[in-house]
């Protein structure tokens, strides 16, 4: 036989008083016992794991476990007190709701202390706006299911409730099937990090700027007019977004420029990368590149692609390096071509000539004038 079943025995053969006194003690000494050994136990768990998380849910739970010693020292001790049957059941729940409310506490507890200690560490932006979501779920669940407990422990039918909580949840369900989506969509885009606070993204519609706040129900940017765009977290779990931070801040822009077919190719390459490394702007590493991408119509296509130090400095680089490109193959005598269309006009004496033959003019893309400076019909 088990030791368990021995000492009960062993109380069986007590007088009833005595019984009641070595189960009341039995129940005090437990709880002693947890309260002191739980103690020793925590400073020995806390002491080798690190953060402050571990310490608040151990301290926490720790006082209703030897509240529980002593409620279950309350509820065995009806058997030898031998009460009426109706009496006897009421103790009992009495003991289990008072149980029941503890550990509610203690959960309700728990959570709040363990979202005020994450909000409170250096963490992101992002993570303190969320962190309280889960906290006031886990708040709301706790105390659902200790009411569905407590209901049944007092023998109350809860098929109705049921019923009727079901019904109410559809009825709501559709009446907020946006805040809904919402809200799972911000616990969506948190645990895939696709964004947090700070981050420069551009959205599928084309805004572009920079994270300011995440919270339950919408992301909010600051673009780059500094106009707050506020964005619904359900549209955003579904649209495509960049996120121009990630996974490094570092951005490549690209400079793309027409060089003349009579060009030396090499001496534009060396040209365009001087003008690189004299911009203090761009990152030495990845370090500079020119790529000659096509024969267009007009000039070979050409891209100077460099990397700078954050998402919102390239307008700036661009801006830069844009005066810098035109004024470095101005000096190198780099031609930068642009289009050019050649118009042959066929008929009577067009223009006035005297021979009647045909002209040619030679027309810039924006229209102008022919070679002997006459206006062009339809340049326009």
């Amino acid at each position: 036989m088990t030791p368990i079943a021995d000492f009960m025995m062993w109380l069986a053969t007590l007088p009833r008083w005595q019984t009641l006194v070595v189960i009341v003690l039995a129940s005090v000494l437990a709880a002693r016992a947890v309260q002191v050994g739980g103690d020793a136990l925590i400073r020995a768990l806390t002491a080798r794991i690190e953060g402050e998380v571990d310490d608040v849910a151990l301290q926490t739970v720790h006082p209703a476990l030897y509240l529980s010693a002593l409620l279950a020292g309350a509820y065995f001790a009806r058997a030898p007190l031998a009460l009426d049957a109706a009496l006897d059941a009421d103790v009992a729940a009495v003991v289990v709701s008072a149980l029941v409310l503890v550990w509610m506490a203690t959960l309700v507890r728990l959570g709040r202390r363990v979202s005020r200690t994450i909000t409170a560490a250096e963490t992101t932006t992002a993570e303190r706006s969320v962190v309280p979501v889960f906290q006031n779920v886990w708040s709301a669940g706790v105390i659902a299911l200790s009411s569905f407990a407590l209901l049944r422990v007092w023998n109350y039918d809860v098929t109705p409730l049921l019923a009727s909580a079901g019904i109410l949840g559809i009825v709501l369900g559709f009446a907020a099937r946006d805040t809904i989506a919402n809200f799972f969509g911000s616990i969506a885009l948190y645990f895939d990090g696709t964004y947090k606070v700070g981050d420069y993204i551009v959205t599928e519609n084309g805004d572009r700027g920079r994270v300011e706040d995440v919270s339950i129900r919408s992301t909010t940017i600051r673009t780059r007019d500094d106009v707050l765009v506020t964005l619904p977290n359900s549209v955003l779990n579904s649209a495509r977004v960049i996120n121009e931070s990630g996974p490094k801040r570092e951005r490549r822009i690209r400079i793309p420029v027409g060089i003349a077919y009579a060009s030396d190719l090499d001496h534009v390459e060396e040209t365009l990368l001087a003008v690189a490394a004299a911009e203090s702007l761009v990152q030495e590493r990845p370090s500079p590149r020119v790529r000659f991408r096509e024969f267009g119509d007009s000039a070979i296509e050409t891209e100077l692609l460099v990397w700078v130090a954050d998402p919102v400095l390239r307008g700036r680089a661009t801006h830069l390096l844009l005066k810098a490109v035109h004024a470095g193959l101005r000096d190198a005598d780099i031609g930068i071509p642009f289009p050019q269309r050649e118009v042959h006009i066929v008929g009577d004496n067009p223009l006035g000539s005297p021979t009647g033959e045909g002209v040619t003019a030679t027309v810039d893309a924006d229209g102008g004038t022919d070679v002997a400076g006459h206006d062009v019909p339809g340049a326009d």
